[in-house]
């Protein structure tokens, strides 16, 4: 097929994996922590779903004013070069160092324990899950899937932990979930009470255990002892996600108001510009509006503020 020629000129085009069919915006947990990221940021972006990667072999990648750049790492650090964003200002040095090891577990650890469970012991449903279309498909992703098993176990065993048995690799699976529920603890994210880069990254890691796992050890870890860290995938995915609705959804996690707002939604955006930025000034020019907390430090978005003290609050400004 023609390549046809992209326009990043002043424009963040985000290469990613196609949708899967479950509703679930990626079955990978790198391209799922750059879309949550962008989201987190309130960056504007075009999804781009061609399948090719990154000169360096890549997936996610973007491409800005026709700069490509590849490694989720890298691409966030171009951002905040080039935009001036900045999710981690809030953080002080040591909050910052612990914000590094957290993601350098995820992504270097836990990744390949989840990557097993998707491509190597789950086969069967990932294949169910993944999106091809057209004469043959079902060969076609019979034959993909099999092909990324074997891709996959290879990594594993050059990286070292695919030496494990299944039951010692679930093992370190289990003390990396742990290792995340306990730096939680009751806290709204896992650095406090504001969002931060290392938000993205937990959640598109532990959203694949929540959504795309079904039947599985980390599925009814996450959802039966450690509570809490389903409970922080449901917070980000209905505050950053709101047209991401799956059919297993779970009141268990949820409030009325929220319950309510989830019955109206918009279908998973692929190729349209993003924002979740909805305000306008009198001229028409968007505005930033992406509060956190309200006053008092409180979630604005969370169940438990008290909306009288709240009013009492504005009416003696």
């Amino acid at each position: 097929r023609k390549e046809e020629e992209l326009d990043s000129k002043d424009a963040i085009i985000l290469h990613q994996f196609s949708r899967p069919t479950n509703g679930v915006p990626s079955l990978s947990p790198l391209c799922l922590k750059m879309e949550t990221y962008l989201r987190m940021a309130d960056l504007p972006y075009q999804n781009y779903f061609d399948g090719k990667l990154s000169p360096q072999g890549k997936m996610p990648w973007i491409e800005y004013n026709h700069k490509k750049v590849s490694g989720t790492e890298f691409i966030i650090d171009f951002l905040e070069e080039k935009l001036g964003v900045n999710l981690n200002k809030h953080l002080g040095p040591h909050e910052r160092a612990v914000s590094r090891a957290v993601t350098r577990m995820v992504e270097e650890h836990f990744y390949w324990t989840l990557t097993y469970c998707q491509w190597v012991e789950n086969l069967h449903e990932t294949q169910k899950m993944v999106s091809l279309f057209g004469p043959f498909s079902d060969l076609l992703k019979w034959i993909f899937c099999h092909l990324t098993k074997g891709i996959v176990k290879r990594e594993m065993y050059g990286h070292g932990i695919g030496r494990f048995s299944e039951e010692e690799m679930y093992t370190l699976m289990e003390k990396d979930m742990r290792t995340l529920a306990s730096l939680l603890g009751d806290k709204k994210y896992i650095m406090g009470p504001y969002v931060s880069t290392v938000d993205a990254t937990v959640f598109g890691h532990l959203a694949q255990a929540m959504w795309t796992l079904p039947g599985t050890r980390p599925e009814r870890l996450i959802k039966g002892e450690l509570i809490n860290l389903a409970m922080y995938c449901e917070r980000i995915r209905r505050k950053f996600w709101p047209e991401w609705q799956h059919d297993d959804d779970n009141t268990l996690y949820e409030s009325e108001e929220s319950s309510e707002a989830s019955k109206t939604y918009s279908p998973l955006q692929d190729f349209s510009f993003y924002s979740r930025t909805e305000t306008f000034d009198e001229e028409g020019n968007s505005i930033s509006q992406t509060p956190d907390t309200d006053y008092t430090g409180h979630s604005l978005f969370d169940s438990d503020v008290d909306m009288d003290e709240y009013r009492d609050h504005e009416q003696c400004k």
